[in-house]
């Protein structure tokens, strides 16, 4: 159970000093921990969470797709498809998440409840798509990580595969697929509680309720976080601290005046999906299928029918759907986006609106699209799709990172970043997908930056933990999916 502060005048006796304090309780932050509760078990760690609840922005299972992205099925990895190299760097390190991930099950500290087998496949429509997924295809089987991927251009074939897809579908032109049938659906909600849970039982302190307003570093080097919790102020100190906070962890670097966010800002934009839970559509869909994004439109456009498994529930959700707030968060303020802006950033985000009109299209589109337009888009997918069956939910926001650049002033990035203070002694995550995927190896990279002088003592433990990090790029898939051990199975693999 998460621990409660004690009261004590009115205000909050949560400590005075931490080694660690980590601001936002999502799966980046209880990543982070659950590592240094292996390396540093001495150390003493806070979390420190705005919402009463852990896991309840872009963590929580509804708000995200729960692909466990691997560069399997995410076109927008590769988009020249004789190019595979981000598509294998995804493979590398959701590798490394898998082996994270099993190594705590077969430790017992985690329930493999929250990973679920689900193949991942492609379909695509019309000679250009077809012609594009072949090549990716082709790329792709020169890499062992993607060796064990399935391809083809026979409707029947494609009808078995991914039969909801199929039935009804009336036109006869080109279609493709690929499937891989060693994919995953991840209910990041449940990965995160039980995280933070394992932390907990370790001996960190976790509290909801907290929300940082303030980051401050002394003369000494420490860092004084403080904010609000229950109409008082808190304050503590800590030597290390790690911005976690989803679409808040600008503003709060910035608030931090760490010089490397200087001109960064934030496109926020969010997304909603059609959701059922009919039975019978449900147990003829056991996939992720994604398709290629229609052109001009944003990557994280991309279309996708997925199988859901949250709670020990199946369902299937359809989308995405665009919409636009200037909240960071779901449960953020209309103000979020205003407070952000500075005079550094402000010239690279109007050359980032300039630059992305399409996006700005895409998003009106979205916004006004009709109901009947909305149906038509999920029938590509799904020809029988009746509307009675789907229903509505809301998705989380995701705020986008706008960098400088030299040539065009600032640019539009879909990725994930880690951004570290030049000491070590902060650092944060920015940006979006793959984000909570390939969690692991992002914490690893950020440990290595912060923390230098322990990397190499540290190493032993990494290795045992996730032993793909001295993992060879030409490794066969039979090596590899040997190395996740036997637990590794519980979470997909073949």
């Amino acid at each position: 159970m998460v621990r409660e502060p004690r009261s004590i005048g009115g205000t909050k006796d949560i400590g005075s000093e931490y080694d660690v304090v980590l601001v936002g309780a999502g799966i980046m932050s209880a990543t982070l921990g659950a590592l240094l509760a292996r390396l540093e078990p001495d150390w003493s760690v806070l979390v420190l969470e705005r919402l009463e609840d852990i896991a309840a922005e872009s963590s929580a299972p509804w708000n995200n797709a729960g692909t466990g992205h691997a560069g399997l099925c995410e076109l927008n990895y590769m988009p020249d498809p004789c190019d595979s190299s981000r598509a294998e760097e995804i493979g590398r390190h959701f590798q490394l998440s898998r082996q994270f991930w099993a190594s705590l099950v077969e430790a017992g500290d985690l329930t493999p409840s929250f990973a679920n087998p689900t193949p991942h496949l492609n379909v695509v429509f019309g000679d250009r798509d077809v012609a594009y997924l072949r090549q990716r295809y082709e790329t792709l089987q020169r890499s062992p990580l993607f060796a064990a991927m399935e391809y083809s251009e026979d409707p029947e074939v494609i009808g078995r595969w991914a039969p909801l897809v199929m039935d009804g579908r009336t036109d006869s032109g080109p279609i493709a697929a690929t499937r891989y049938a060693a994919g995953i659906d991840v209910d990041f909600g449940t990965l995160t509680r039980e995280l933070i849970r394992d932390m907990d039982t370790r001996g960190a302190v976790v509290l909801t309720g907290h929300e940082v307003t303030r980051l401050r570093r002394d003369s000494g080097g420490w860092w004084t976080i403080s904010g609000r919790a229950d109409g008082s102020r808190f304050s503590v100190r800590s030597r290390f601290v790690f911005v976690g906070a989803g679409g808040y962890a600008l503003k709060l670097l910035q608030k931090a005046r760490i010089p490397e966010v200087n001109g960064y800002a934030v496109f926020p934009i969010g997304a909603r999906f059609l959701r059922t839970d009919n039975p019978e559509l449900v147990s003829r869909h056991e996939a992720k299928v994604y398709s290629q994004a229609d052109v001009g439109a944003p990557p994280m456009s991309v279309p996708h029918l997925d199988k859901r498994v949250i709670g020990g529930r199946a369902s299937l959700m359809f989308g995405p759907y665009a919409t636009f707030s200037t909240r960071l968060l779901k449960h953020g303020r209309l103000t979020d986006l205003l407070t952000t802006i500075r005079l550094r950033n402000l010239a690279p985000m109007i050359a980032v609106c300039i630059q992305n009109f399409g996006l700005v299209r895409y998003l009106i589109g979205q916004l006004v699209a009709t109901p009947s337009r909305t149906l038509q888009q999920l029938r590509r997918f799904h020809p029988t799709a009746r509307v009675d069956d789907w229903s509505w939910i809301d998705a989380g926001q995701r705020a986008q990172l706008i960098k400088p650049h030299p040539r065009k002033v600032g640019v539009l990035t879909f990725g994930t970043e880690v951004v570290a203070g030049e000491d070590g002694s902060i650092a944060g995550l920015l940006g979006a997908s793959p984000g909570a995927s390939v969690a692991p190896a992002a914490m690893v990279d950020l440990l290595n930056t912060c923390f230098p002088d322990r990397a190499e003592s540290w190493h032993p433990i990494l290795k045992r933990l996730m032993p793909g990090l001295e993992q060879p790029v030409d490794v066969d898939q039979a090596t590899l999916d040997a190395t996740l051990g036997r637990t590794g199975r519980t979470l997909g693999v073949a």
